[in-house]
């Protein structure tokens, strides 16, 4: 495991992540608010179909004219006159009727009413739709028929040929029948039928229908139009078909529904307008409202959701003045927001458009008398629509029901403003706390850093105090802490300077009694002694010149330190110096064998020479007390700015964790027992001395083969000009 530092503002800045749970609360809370919303919107949308459902109760002659008294109706017989876009230019072709392709029914073999030859096979049928617009009754039959036979034009019958029979029930009442044949293309000749259906003579001009007849390769077209007021809830379109124009025999008839009586005639639902009339009031606000007949057909229709003036948002619209925030706001934190957000699409997919018939739970719970409503997602998943429905009661009965949708944009444009506004108010809290909190973590780290730069440069690596720590005036736990470290700094700079002055005291102290133990052993060997007391007083005198000895090394390093102090500096050649020592060591130790490795050239030092050769004694002492076998290596190396100097001997190994406290006062590694002489490690302690006084480096380490010790010094070169 990796133990990685971390700082004190770094934990309070993520310690201030934590702060990240404030837009998440938030966000929860609006969106449990957007559910309200919806709610509210639910109830307000029943509310709505619920008033206009109102309107429209016990109105029976609203719903008179239409199929809504039927128990069923039945597709192809019950005909649907959709709403269309425009007038339908009447030239036979059927080109305006192409985007109406989806409503077009196609009649066949099921629609036969009369067939002369069972035995034969149908070889006709058409496909047929009507529609409705300003007042007329638009539609048109494309028929397939591989024998086409005109009205012979000196004949008085207008039966026998090919021929359309059109029959309705009118507003008043009265069965009528019109038949349109045609001897030629071009305008249509539209006759009225006598009301007895087994007649079809005499024939009366009807020149309200209006049209074109087009022969096809595959047949022939009939585009027409006559005037809603001719029609009732009755209606019913048949093809009479004849293949010879010898005999001009009827041979198949194919039809809506048969046309012989009112009662077989099939309904026609036309859009109500005074049910559109009532609901008109409505296409101003932000729903589309359907009134649909207990059949789920379409009676009117007002409002457009794509289109509509959501009330929810009107509210809501940007008149935000141009400012920095608002730019700021605009260019960088909406795009930001807008990542988790969804903002509500200015287009959609509306698959009702132009729905004629409507289905549904919501619907299907109004024609059982009960209000509904119901959600559902666009085919393109963009939008969320609401819909509502309430019955309508005619006479304890349901006729039909109001339906009401709406998309949830406004909500969630309203939803989407409230979190921007919660969101920048988060980010300006989080972005004020972060920078407080990483200020007021900044503050105390840099107290507690300039308390531990204090508290290392009050104490140097050999653990002597050098300064005292400044006490902190600041009434804290740091400020304590600062106090408390200062009180103790000092209190240890006083014990360190009483244990620093106790040699020097010592060694006075000492000095006199020693003096007078000495004199008298002296004047005490004068005397004539048995030989057994000669014995006593020789080891005496023996034992006050070891002590001798320590109280001068003593004496010694207090006056080196005291010395370094005041000591003069001059540039001299470290070469001479080293090469000097190693020409009188050879001289003092001739049983020892050195060997010498200095590079040429000059390595002029800024120092004390004298304390070098002090430094190079100690060194060497110390290798010869310590050597095993000879040669005794040293070696003088220079670098760009540095001189390094190695002394090796052959001996015992360093212990592990004695290579820096070798260097320490009064620290020794020799074994304890009887010595020769007194060694109070002080030795290696006065060659620090000497080498930081000349801002070198020393330290000790094991040879790499093991068989001994070398010492390691670095003197920074004084610059050669």
């Amino acid at each position: 495991m990796f133990n990685i530092p971390i700082g004190l503002r770094a934990k309070v800045v993520i310690l201030s992540l934590f702060l990240l749970c404030l837009p998440w609360l938030g966000y929860e809370y609006v969106w449990e608010m957007e559910k309200y919303l919806r709610h509210g919107q639910e109830k307000t949308l029943v509310g709505t179909t619920q008033a206009l459902a109102t309107a429209l109760h016990e109105r029976p002659k609203l719903f008179n004219h239409q199929a809504s008294f039927l128990s069923q109706v039945e597709k192809g017989r019950d005909l649907y006159a959709y709403p269309l876009s425009g007038p339908i230019q009447l030239d036979g072709k059927l080109t305006d009727w192409q985007q109406y392709q989806h409503r077009v029914i196609n009649y066949g073999t099921d629609h036969v009413i009369f067939n002369r030859n069972e035995n034969q096979v149908v070889d006709i049928h058409f496909s047929h739709m009507v529609g409705k617009y300003a007042g007329y009754l638009y539609g048109f039959f494309e028929v397939a028929d591989k024998h086409l036979v005109y009205r012979s034009k000196n004949s008085l019958r207008v039966d026998k040929n090919d021929h359309l029979v059109i029959a309705t029930q009118t507003p008043d009442g009265q069965f009528k029948r019109y038949i349109v044949a045609n001897t030629q293309d071009g305008w249509l000749s539209a006759f009225e039928l006598p009301q007895d259906p087994t007649q079809s003579m005499p024939v009366t001009p009807e020149i309200r229908i209006q049209g074109q007849w087009l022969a096809t390769d595959s047949g022939y077209n009939i585009e027409f139009r006559m005037p809603l007021n001719m029609l009732g809830s009755k209606l019913g379109f048949a093809i009479y078909n004849v293949d010879d124009s010898q005999t001009r025999t009827v041979n198949t008839i194919i039809g809506t529904s048969a046309i012989d009586s009112v009662a077989h005639l099939g309904t026609v639902l036309v859009p109500s307008p005074e049910i559109e009339n009532i609901i008109k009031g409505m296409s101003h606000n932000s729903s589309r409202i359907w009134v649909v007949d207990n059949h789920g057909r379409v009676l009117a229709k007002s409002g457009d959701i794509r289109a509509s003036n959501n009330l929810w948002s009107s509210s809501l619209d940007d008149t935000r003045e141009p400012s920095i925030w608002g730019q700021f706001k605009t260019d960088y934190l909406l795009p930001l927001y807008y990542k988790i957000l969804t903002k509500p699409p200015k287009d959609f997919v509306d698959s009702l458009q132009d729905s004629t018939e409507l289905s549904g739970s919501h619907i299907q719970q109004a024609l059982n008398g009960k209000q509904g409503s119901t959600w559902r997602l666009t085919p393109d998943s963009k939008a969320v629509v609401l819909a509502a429905a309430s019955p309508i009661w005619i006479d304890d009965k349901v006729m039909g029901a109001v339906i009401a949708e709406e998309t949830t944009h406004g909500i969630r444009t309203l939803r989407n403003r409230a979190l921007e506004k919660l969101f920048n108010v988060i980010l300006t809290i989080m972005s004020m706390g972060t920078l407080a909190l990483f200020i007021f973590a900044s503050s105390i780290s840099s107290r507690i850093r300039k308390l531990r730069d204090q508290s290392e440069q009050a104490i140097d690596s050999q653990g002597r105090v050098r300064q005292q720590i400044v006490p902190s005036k600041t009434r804290d736990e740091i400020g304590d802490l600062s106090r408390s470290f200062a009180n103790i700094v000092g209190r240890l700079g006083q014990y360190t300077h009483y244990l620093e002055n106790m040699s020097s005291r010592l060694s006075h102290e000492l000095r006199t009694p020693v003096a007078v133990v000495r004199s008298s052993l002296e004047h005490l060997s004068l005397q004539q002694l048995e030989p057994a007391s000669e014995k006593y007083v020789a080891r005496a005198q023996e034992g006050v010149s070891r002590l001798h000895l320590i109280l001068n090394n003593l004496s010694e390093a207090t006056r080196l330190e005291a010395s370094l102090s005041h000591a003069e500096q001059s540039q001299f050649s470290l070469t001479e110096v080293i090469s000097g020592c190693m020409q009188g060591y050879q001289y003092t130790y001739p049983e020892t064998q050195f060997t010498l490795d200095i590079d040429d050239g000059p390595m002029i030092m800024f120092g004390v020479p004298e304390y070098i050769a002090q430094l190079m004694d100690k060194l060497i002492n110390n290798a010869i007390e310590f050597s095993t076998d000879d040669p005794i290596r040293l070696t003088l190396k220079r670098t760009a700015k540095t001189a390094i100097i190695e002394l090796a001997n052959q001996g015992p190994l360093l212990p592990a964790d004695m290579t820096a406290q070798i260097f320490e006062s009064m620290v020794s590694i020799r074994p304890q027992g009887v010595q020769a002489k007194p060694h109070l490690g002080l030795g290696l302690y006065i060659a620090r001395l000497v080498t930081e006084f000349h801002q070198g480096s020393i330290k000790a380490e094991n040879l790499a083969d093991g068989s001994g010790v070398k010492f390691v010094l670095i003197f920074p070169l004084a610059d050669s000009k």
